[in-house]
């Protein structure tokens, strides 16, 4: 199916990044299971929240270990479904997901604490889709896709932004949730603003703009991220990534493009939810008035 049938498990299932991802979630398990009690205010931690957790760590493993991230080395439309489950989806699950008391005892003992500037709601949108979006220029991408460790630093720079922005709209340390719900929904429509020039300039592209997916050598080289050792065999093998595109490469452009957005538009209304409904019970309990005694003749009566 979509060519996955002649690449080895290896290259499809990425069996070290899988092993990691699962020690880090069997980390997560012992720290809010059987371990908990050595962190001060623990609390038990929700099925949930568990689930959601859990979900993060699928989705970010999906992004860069699983079938999805060898198919984004062939086609350019699930490239873009990597990037989204990685930044726009995995990063809110994963905060979300650890408990408030773990965040707290993090912040604690967090030795980065002057660099807590860049989780300033506005300049964490500018930095992170600003990188998003350097990173999609053409020369830029096919630079990046051809240089393995660039690559990694990049990706690794990419979460972390996602990850700042992600925490100025979330930020689950309710002492420090400073911001209004109606600032933060502010917030989600300027990252959905600073997101569209990016997806208008693929979408609207008259040509292919990346060699990685247009140029069978360029491809071949690229696609050393994924499979291990020479991949000169993959030109006499397939020709190139034509080989494995069920659409011609300005077509399948255009729907990368298209899926980023609406990946982005998808995820950040549901958040536009998830913020106007704490913001709603948030301002309820607030407005609720104090309960009064009840009067003398009536205490005496009883």
């Amino acid at each position: 199916m979509l060519g996955l049938e002649y690449f080895s498990f290896e290259a499809k299932w990425s069996p070290v990044f899988l092993a990691f991802m699962l020690l880090v979630t069997a980390g997560y398990f012992l720290l809010t299971g059987p371990l908990s009690s050595r962190f001060q205010s623990s609390e038990p931690v929700s099925a949930g929240r568990k689930v959601l957790f859990v979900s993060g760590m699928l989705a970010m493993y999906m992004a860069h270990g699983g079938p999805i991230d060898l198919l984004g080395h062939t086609m350019f439309s699930f490239h873009m479904v990597s990037m989204a489950l990685s930044y726009l989806m995995a990063t809110p699950l994963l905060i979300l997901g650890t408990p408030v008391w773990m965040w707290r005892t993090i912040e604690r003992k967090n030795p980065f604490k002057k660099l807590g500037f860049l989780t300033r709601p506005i300049l964490a949108s500018v930095v992170f889709n600003g990188l998003f979006s350097f990173y999609h220029i053409p020369v830029i991408h096919d630079f990046v896709m051809l240089n393995f460790t660039v690559h990694r630093i990049y990706y690794v720079i990419l979460f972390i932004s996602s990850f700042t922005m992600w925490w100025a709209i979330i930020q689950p340390i309710p002492e420090k949730d400073k911001s209004s719900g109606l600032l933060k929904m502010g917030y989600i429509f300027l990252n959905m603003v600073l997101l569209t020039p990016a997806c208008a300039l693929i979408i609207f592209a008259p040509e292919p703009l990346y060699a990685t997916y247009s140029d069978p050598n360029t491809w071949a080289k690229a696609m050393g991220y994924c499979v291990p050792g020479d991949t000169s065999f993959l030109l006499e093998q397939f020709g190139g990534p034509a080989f494995f595109g069920y659409l011609a490469p300005e077509i399948d452009q255009r729907v990368g493009g298209i899926t980023m957005k609406f990946f982005q538009e998808i995820i950040f209304a549901s958040m536009l939810a998830y913020v106007f409904f704490h913001w709603y019970k948030r301002e309820n309990k607030e407005d609720d008035p104090m309960p009064t005694e009840p009067p003398a003749s009536k205490l005496n009566q009883a």
